[in-house]
């Protein structure tokens, strides 16, 4: 893990940690006659002090084709010839794997094209497991490992079968997910702390793809923005719907703390937690009007990490 994700993740799990505990504070002063906090919060070690196992991903890496890279699948990002590709269609066991859906409202100024369009997202959860966990670490091609993955119907090995744990919706960067750099290492990370971790594969690429090598594509983009701002208001509704399908699910709901669930966010995912505390979301150019695409109000605390944009 690189120094930058450390430092960032320490940050997060001490913010997310506070806010959920009541000391997040309510404002950007302090009450007439009230001292600043004094409080000095000590680093904490990584990982922690939890073994982690992580939900059913299973793949099957023979349905790629030669010289494909298994995370455009992951991150939805379309063929030369436009052919769509995303996580489910690598799934070797989709019915045992987490797959959450958004039915995109019908509201054009958000979702453009997709408005009404029913949209899946595979979703991983991570959480604290038992040091003798007998599930198998699962390696995948990138040389990455989903730890101590469960297969087939095993339901999820907690650390404390009778405990509820507090959650955390995890929100990628544009174009990555959950298995895509050293995004698995954080879900890990912040698990190995006690937190259910619910993150799902935002696919950004089979919406909107913000490449420009040269001048052509440039054009695509600029007549493509309604895709943009589609791709962004989606984010924040998988989120929730990736929340509704855990909390109910019969081997999750027991589990988690439906009262203690905070959010994290790197990059545009930090825009995703802001979109999810109704923040309003640009819906023209250069007009600069805006709506709100949504608010959950289970999200109780949020860390976003990086530069997000296109809000209003």
């Amino acid at each position: 893990m690189n120094g930058l994700l450390r430092g960032t993740l320490l940050a997060a799990l001490s913010g997310v940690a506070l806010a959920l505990a009541g000391c997040g504070g309510g404002g950007g002063s302090n009450p007439p006659g009230a001292s600043a906090p004094t409080v000095v919060v000590q680093p904490l070690p990584l990982p922690g002090p939890y073994a982690v196992a992580c939900s059913n991903v299973v793949q099957d890496f023979s349905r790629l084709g030669l010289g494909e890279d298994v995370q455009a699948y992951w991150e939805g990002m379309p063929s030369d010839n436009g052919t769509p590709r995303y996580a489910t269609d690598l799934l070797a066991d989709p019915g045992n794997s987490l797959i959450a859906t958004v039915t995109a409202p019908q509201d054009s100024n958000l979702f453009g094209s997709f408005a009404g369009q029913n949209v899946a997202f595979v979703v991983l959860a991570c959480y604290p497991t038992t040091v003798d966990n007998p599930f198998d670490n699962y390696s995948l091609p990138t040389g990455k490992v989903v730890p101590h993955m469960q297969t087939g119907s095993d339901p999820p090995l907690f650390a404390d079968p009778s405990a509820r744990y507090p959650g955390l919706a995890f929100s990628h960067g544009y174009s990555g997910s959950p298995l895509s750099s050293d995004y698995i290492s954080a879900l890990s990370v912040f698990a190995s702390y006690g937190y259910v971790v619910i993150a799902p594969f935002h696919g950004d690429l089979r919406f909107s793809d913000l490449r420009i090598d040269n001048l052509s594509d440039a054009i695509a983009v600029l007549l493509h923005l309604s895709d943009f701002t589609a791709m962004q208001a989606l984010r924040p509704l998988s989120i929730s719907a990736a929340l509704d399908l855990v909390l109910a699910h019969p081997q999750w709901q027991g589990h988690i703390d439906a009262t203690r669930i905070g959010g994290f966010g790197a990059s545009m995912g930090g825009e995703t937690m802001m979109l999810l505390g109704g923040a309003r979301l640009t819906t023209s150019y250069p007009g600069l009007s805006s709506d709100q695409v949504t608010f959950d109000p289970r999200i109780k605390a949020a860390v976003g990490a990086g530069a997000p944009g296109g809000l209003l």
